[in-house]
């Protein structure tokens, strides 16, 4: 087994596993295990500055760890994705190794 085939298995076994990380979550419809994180984005929000802040206004973040396999294409930037029923748009989307990070927000009053 190579390292990538590792890390492949890992997705499944440890990262999105229901037992242990993963969560069950309804995306575009879909039901799909994935991780969603607040935390990393209030670690990421700690290091912008305040900018464009209007008062009664405010942006609602998750980091949205999905698998690759489960989701499919990964999404645009500026695409919406609805989480559970919620609706959010794509602010930045990576892939790494088999899962995407999918930074999404929501402007909220």
């Amino acid at each position: 087994m190579t390292f990538k085939d590792a890390i492949a298995a890992d997705i499944k076994t440890v990262f999105l596993n229901p037992e242990e990380f993963g969560e069950t979550h309804m995306i575009d419809g879909r039901t799909m295990v994935c991780i969603i994180d607040g935390n990393e984005v209030v670690e990421r929000s700690k290091k912008q500055t305040e900018k464009g802040r209007i008062d009664g206004i405010y942006e609602r973040q998750i980091m949205l760890y999905v698998s690759r396999e489960q989701f499919g294409r990964m999404p645009a930037i500026g695409a919406v994705v609805t989480v559970d029923s919620g609706k959010y748009r794509v602010e930045d989307a990576i892939h790494e190794a088999g899962i995407y990070s999918i930074l999404l927000g929501a402007t909220r009053s």
